[in-house]
Parts: structure tokens; C-alpha cells; sequence
């Protein structure tokens, strides 16, 4: 996987939160920590729903769990569970494929990277790549990559369709994320040189023309451009004007 050098330029270009973020300023890209801080923006009325699950919340620690039939994942080594009871921001590029190529990851992982490198600040911070999830399941995640491996999933957290194969290391998202998570792969490789793997773009792109886009992806693309400036073109250019 490799950088373009189009996020040189984007880093060149685009204006980074690092101080005190306020509310109301002019559309710009963001540090994860202050893009974390926008997503009160985005997320609101019939988009506060969990991607993985579609789970109803209100606010990140009050996840409505009778609203999708949400079960945390039972492990007898497991004492507690306060991720299933908390709202994290998933990345769907996740920031181990985004980065771990990097000089700074490979001089210091992800931490290395957020604090000193621009490129993958604006990457790892980017709205259009970030979506709310029940923290338990962005764990399980982790760094797996998509797959679809069967049309009829056991379920692992109640009702929720998403399931996590661990000795295989890949993630089956429930169907009403895949096209989601297709186009957010498309913007990222489009618009940081985040490669796909042939595998993985046959599948999105099978999962783009099945899962088409809909008002409330075109609702969440308008109010990321008024908060970060840009849309998600493969969103944009299927959605009404």
C-alpha cells in the first residue's frame, strides 16, 4: 500500500485544529482528538445510530440497546465490559492500514504518527472515514479488513447482524453498513492514495452497487462538507441537489 503525493499537497493545503476548537469556525480538516469533538454536528436526530449495529444513542454513554437488540459478547475471562456501554468513533480505513507504512509508524506506531506527522493527522481525523460504533465491537474489529464469507451469520452481540471471525481475522458487516463502508474506502483511496487490494476492491464495489446510497448517507455527506469543507464524491454524486 502506498501515498500518493497528493496528501503532501492536502497537507499544504488544509488548516489542522490544534488549539481549542471552536464550534462555529469556517469548514477545515481536523486531528482525531479535535474531529472526536465535531461529531455532535453530524450525529444527531435519525443519524445517532451505530454503524455496526443500528443502534439508537444518545449520547456516548447511553446507548439504547433494545432499540437493535444489542447483547455484549459473552467471554467468562471478562470481569467487566465498559466498551458495549460506550459510543466510540470507528475508523473504516482503519488507522493501522492508513499508517503502519509510515517512517512515524514504524519509528512508533499510531501515537508516533498522530503527534508528529501532518499527512496522517488530516487521514486519521477525516469526518468522512469516522463513524460512530459501540465500542465493544470496534474493539473485536480491531485491524481486521472486510470480508462476506455467509449469507447466514451466527449471531455474536444479540441481534446485531455484524459478526468478527478472530482465527481468520476479518469482519462481516451487517448489510445496511456495507455500502457505507464501500464508498468511504472509494473517498479514502481517492483522495490519500490508501490503496485497495484487487480482493477488496471486486468486494466493495459489489457492495456499491447492492447497497446503494441513501438520504441519510446523503444527509450525513451534506452536514461533513458544512463542518470539513468536502464531500465524499462517491456519496455526493448519488445523492438529489
Amino acid at each position: 500500500m502506498r501515498l500518493s503525493a497528493l496528501p503532501l499537497l492536502l497537507a499544504a493545503c488544509f488548516s489542522i485544529a490544534f488549539a481549542k476548537v471552536d464550534p462555529e469556525a469556517a469548514p477545515q480538516h481536523y486531528n482525531y482528538r479535535d474531529a472526536s469533538k465535531q461529531m455532535k454536528r453530524i450525529y444527531y436526530g435519525d443519524l445517532q445510530e451505530t454503524l455496526y449495529c443500528g443502534c439508537k444513542y444518545m449520547d456516548k454513554k447511553h446507548i439504547d440497546f433494545s432499540s437493535c437488540d444489542f447483547k455484549p459478547r459473552y467471554n467468562p475471562k471478562r470481569k467487566s465490559n465498559k466498551r458495549a456501554e460506550s459510543i466510540e468513533w470507528e475508523h473504516i480505513v482503519t488507522a493501522h492500514n492508513m499508517g503502519h507504512f509510515l517512517p512515524c509508524w514504524q519509528e512508533g506506531g499510531r501515537k508516533n504518527c498522530s503527534a508528529n506527522d501532518t499527512t496522517f493527522k488530516i487521514m486519521e481525523g477525516d469526518l468522512h472515514n469516522l463513524y460512530p460504533a459501540i465500542g465493544e465491537v470496534n474493539g473485536d474489529r480491531s485491524n481486521f479488513m472486510y470480508s462476506q464469507w455467509t449469507n447466514d451469520p451466527e449471531p455474536m452481540y444479540g441481534g446485531c447482524k455484524t459478526i468478527v471471525d478472530f482465527k481468520l481475522k476479518k469482519a462481516q458487516p451487517r448489510e445496511e453498513a456495507r455500502g457505507i463502508i464501500a464508498r468511504a474506502s472509494f473517498y479514502m483511496e481517492k483522495t490519500y492514495g490508501v490503496k485497495l487490494s484487487n480482493q477488496d476492491r471486486k468486494l466493495f464495489e459489489a457492495w456499491d452497487k447492492m447497497y446503494p446510497v441513501t438520504e441519510k448517507e446523503c444527509e450525513r455527506d451534506r452536514r461533513i462538507f458544512k463542518v470539513q469543507g468536502d464531500h465524499n464524491p462517491f456519496v455526493y454524486e448519488k445523492c438529489p441537489h
